[in-house]
Parts: structure tokens; C-alpha cells; sequence
């Protein structure tokens, strides 16, 4: 059986199972003492829910009208809309030789259409660590038989991190003196360019005053267990129309590191350099602490800080080969999360304090809201718990069955993003809602607990032992206290805990006392 039958078939099975849900759900069910914890988790799902669809709709109006006409302004206009110049400089670190020959190839393919077509002189930069990728990278050029137009700079430097790969390539293109229209795309070392994503990319900018970035779409190449690619292909999928939907205001919520491009005089100025190469923040109870990952994090800040347009490129995108840290799924996805999240909660709470006249509104309450879902999103599984020992043990019964039915709505929303969407992604939909906001609830209080996967560094602390003890012991009273906070309101709102009865105890101890 072909994957597009199995996938049918999936999605069949799926529906046999809902179906046989709605009708086997018990009456009582609907008894008055469920009405709280059923309106309760209602409430919230009204807005999660109205939420998503916001999204979705400002993606199709993004992805079906508004870009469509800057895509063929640049098709009309031609070169008149491409720079004079173009730099792609990509960072390699601790990657396999095939990825590496696979990645090279396909810039340099992409590099010698694009100036075969335009005539317009291009420069690759390797960032690189081990001298057996500089062999390498030389040998490719040999055999694609590059022209001199098309230069190849090689730095060399400690294998000391990503943000010191980027700094020293962002000041080697300051060292080529890049025209003042110049563009740079930075890319990671196991990301491969596509046909015409030069062009298609680089007009952009001439569109649209003031845009200083841009970013794209993500198709990936999983190494490893089937269900790894399952996950990354419902994630990207998401990602899609989220990053279509905030690009209607000309935002993005990240420049990723994997492959976006800047305006070279952004990408070259001292400042930006410096906060790519060394961010950190001041946090009231943690202190100062720099960012070991997180660069892109750090890019998006700046421009988002400096007043700069920024833009999602839906029609081009960029295969990833994605290597899981872990054989299991569950210890490589929580170690991912906990890399993603955190480099997410350590700059968006300075983006928010930029307003909405800096971000744009639409953009500033997705922020905000990156904030309150990891809470929003544990709430129908927690009052459900709550409810299932104090009001009606069918409480987790009709919860999976409204999982199961919401998400797998949500999921064939996805089918306007994609082609094709498999049975499975309702269940990592949830996995991630529930897994995801545990992580990120954990993070929110240990921001400057950090690591670098493929590295396998970790930022070390300039505490003494006894000052970094008192430093673990609060991050854990503070994320107790908080969840036991959220705990005790849901359960309150949701009349399963009543509100003490003050004239009880009042009368009570008049009685004893007066």
C-alpha cells in the first residue's frame, strides 16, 4: 500500500473512531453539576479557537491577495528590482560531509544561475571550524567550474559557538564594502536553496521601503524514525500560516537562522554585529545573563527595535535536514522545545515592552499571546482532572472526544497550507499544545538555564555554589507557586473549589469567643 493510500485510510479510521465517540458519549454528561467545567473550558476554547481562525484568515488574505500582487510587480519589473550585489554567507558546525557537500552545491548551483541570468557579481562566505569543510568547499568550486564573479571567502575560526561564526561573517561582508543596495542571506550549514530564491527574495526589498529582512517557508528532510518527520512536517505546516498571518502587518515573530536575508548596511553595522555576537538581558531575579543560542532571536530584536519592515516569503522555500539530537522521540522533541522556547522567552519580553507603534498591533498581541498560551493551553486538561474526581468521572471521557474532534478540524485547516496532511497530526497537535506548554511554563523560570544541541555546550554560570542553590531553589518555589496559583483559579472559576462561607465562620467564632 502507497503512503497516499495508508494516509486515506488513516484519516477513514479517524473518523470511524470520532463518530463512534459521538455516539457512545453518556447523557449525564449534560448534568447541571458539569455546566461550570464544561463553560469553563468553553470560554477558553472560544478563544483559542477565534485565535486560530484570525490566523487563518489573515493567512489566506496574505497568501491569496495581498502577496500575489507583490510577486507580480517583481516578475513584471525584472532586474530593475534585484541588487547590485548579493552575499550569501553560510556557518558550518559539526555536520556530516554529505550535508555539508549537499548544502555547498546547491548555493553554488543557485549562486551561478542567478548571475548567469542577471549578471549580478555574487560572494559566498563560509563560516567554517574543521579545515577538512574548507577542502571540501574548495573542491566543489573546482568542479562546478565557478567564474571569478562569483567569489568564495573562507573564514576560519575556534569552533566557539554559532554567534561568533555569524559575527566574523558579518564583518567579512563589512570588509568587501557591500553597495548601499545590497543584500546578504544568511544560512544554516544543513539547509539547501531552492530554484530562483535569489531573485525571488532579493526583489522584495526594492518593493517595499524601509524592509530590512526577510524570511521563508520550510519543507524538511528528517534523518531518522518516521515519526520525527511526521512532527516536523505538522510543525512547519503550523508555522506556515502563522508566519503568513503576522507578515500581513510586515512582521515576522522570527528571522530563522536556517535561511533568512538582510539589507547588508543592517547586517554590517557595528551594533547589530555586536548583538548578534554578545546579547544577553537583566532579569530582576536571575541577573544579567548572555544568550548562548538564539541568534536569530537576537537579529529579529534588533530590526524589530530599529523600526524596520519585515516580511514572510510564503512562495519560496528552503529544505531543512533535520537531525533529532536523540533516537527518542520524546527526549529529542523536549530538548528541542526547551532550545526553542527559551530563545522565544528570552527576547519576547523586551519585544513587548516596544509597543504595539514599534511591533504593529496584530504583531504585539501575537507576542503577548506567545506569553499567555502556555498557561491557556494547559487549562482544558487541567480542569478536566479536577473535574473527573470532584464532579463526574465521564469529565476526561468527553474531553478526549472534544481533542480529538477540535484538533482534527484544526489540522484540515492545514490543507490550505499544504497539499496533503497526515491522520497523525492531530495527535502531535495536542502533544505539542500539552508537552510544549510544560516546557515553556519550566523555561519561563530558568531562562538562563541554556544548551546548544549539536554543540553539546552549556553556558556556564559566574555564581559561587551557594549563590546559584538559592538561584535553582527560587526558579522552583516561583514556577510551584505559580502553577499551584493556576490550579486553584481554574478550580474556583469552574465551581469545583467554593468560595469559603465567611458568615459560617464568623457566626462560628462568636459563638466560641463572644
Amino acid at each position: 500500500m502507497n503512503s497516499s493510500l495508508k494516509n486515506l485510510a488513516g484519516h477513514f479510521f479517524y473518523i470511524l473512531v470520532l463518530a463512534a465517540f459521538t455516539i457512545s458519549l453518556p447523557a449525564s454528561l449534560w448534568d447541571p453539576a458539569s455546566r461550570d467545567f464544561i463553560l469553563l473550558i468553553g470560554v477558553i476554547a472560544i478563544w483559542r479557537y477565534s485565535w486560530w481562525g484570525i490566523n487563518l484568515t489573515r493567512f489566506l488574505i496574505y497568501t491569496k491577495l495581498v502577496f500575489p500582487k507583490w510577486r507580480y510587480r517583481a516578475e513584471k519589473s525584472g532586474k530593475d528590482l534585484l541588487p547590485s550585489h548579493v552575499y550569501l554567507l553560510l556557518t558550518s558546525f559539526r555536520i556530516g560531509t554529505e550535508t555539508t557537500r549537499k548544502v555547498y552545491g546547491s548555493a553554488i548551483e543557485e549562486a551561478m544561475a542567478f548571475h548567469r541570468k542577471h549578471n549580478i557579481p555574487v560572494t559566498l562566505l563560509a563560516s567554517i571550524v574543521e579545515k577538512s569543510d574548507e577542502i571540501l568547499i574548495k573542491k566543489l568550486y573546482e568542479e562546478f567550474d565557478v567564474p571569478n564573479t562569483i567569489k568564495l571567502v573562507i573564514i576560519r575560526i575556534a569552533g566557539t559557538g554559532k554567534r561568533d561564526a555569524l559575527a566574523y561573517g558579518f564583518r567579512a561582508i563589512a570588509k568587501e564594502n557591500p553597495p548601499a543596495d545590497g543584500i546578504a542571506a544568511v544560512i544554516d550549514g544543513d539547509s539547501l536553496l531552492e530554484k530562483d530564491l535569489i531573485e525571488k527574495c532579493t526583489s522584495l526589498f526594492k518593493i517595499h521601503k524601509n524592509l530590512g529582512a526577510i524570511t521563508t517557508d520550510e519543507i524538511c528532510d528528517v534523518e531518522g524514525n518516521w515519526i520525527f518527520k511526521q512532527w516536523y512536517s505538522m510543525r512547519f505546516a503550523q508555522r506556515h500560516i502563522y508566519m503568513s498571518s503576522v507578515s500581513l502587518s510586515k512582521r515576522v515573530l522570527t528571522l530563522t537562522g536556517r535561511m533568512s536575508m538582510f539589507r547588508t548596511d543592517i547586517l554590517t553595522n557595528p551594533e547589530f554585529i555586536e548583538r548578534v555576537e554578545m546579547d544577553w538581558i537583566d532579569h530582576w531575579r536571575l541577573g544579567r545573563f548572555k544568550f548562548l543560542t538564539g541568534d536569530d532571536k537576537s537579529s529579529w530584536y534588533h530590526i524589530l527595535k530599529s523600526g524596520y519592515k519585515m516580511l514572510y516569503v510564503p512562495d519560496v522555500s528552503v529544505l531543512t535536514i533535520e537531525t533529532p539530537p536523540d533516537p527518542s522521540f520524546i527526549k529529542s522533541s523536549v530538548v528541542l522545545m526547551r532550545r526553542w522556547f527559551g530563545n522565544m522567552l528570552r527576547t519576547n519580553g523586551r519585544a513587548i515592552k516596544l509597543g504595539p507603534q514599534k511591533c504593529n498591533l496584530f504583531p504585539w498581541i501575537s507576542i503577548i499571546d506567545q506569553r499567555l498560551s502556555m498557561w491557556t493551553s494547559l487549562t482544558g486538561l487541567s480542569v478536566t482532572i479536577l473535574a473527573t474526581f470532584t464532579i463526574t468521572p465521564y469529565a476526561f471521557i468527553f474531553y478526549l472526544y472534544w481533542m480529538m474532534l477540535t484538533r482534527y478540524i484544526i489540522v484540515l485547516t492545514f490543507l490550505t497550507a499544504r497539499p496533503s496532511v497526515s491522520a497523525l497530526y492531530p495527535f502531535f497537535l495536542y502533544y505539542n499544545q500539552i508537552v510544549g506548554s510544560f516546557v515553556k511554563t519550566y523555561v519561563l523560570f530558568r531562562l538562563d538555564k541554556q544548551k546548544w544541541t549539536r554543540q553539546n555546550t552549556i553556558i556556564k554560570s559566574n555564581k559561587g555554589k551557594k549563590e546559584q542553590f538559592l538561584t535553582n531553589v527560587g526558579s522552583f518555589y516561583m514556577h510551584l507557586f505559580s502553577f499551584l496559583l493556576f490550579i486553584v483559579a481554574l478550580a474556583s472559576m469552574s465551581g469545583i473549589l467554593k468560595s469559603p462561607d465567611f458568615n459560617f465562620w464568623f457566626n462560628f467564632f462568636s459563638e466560641q469567643f463572644l
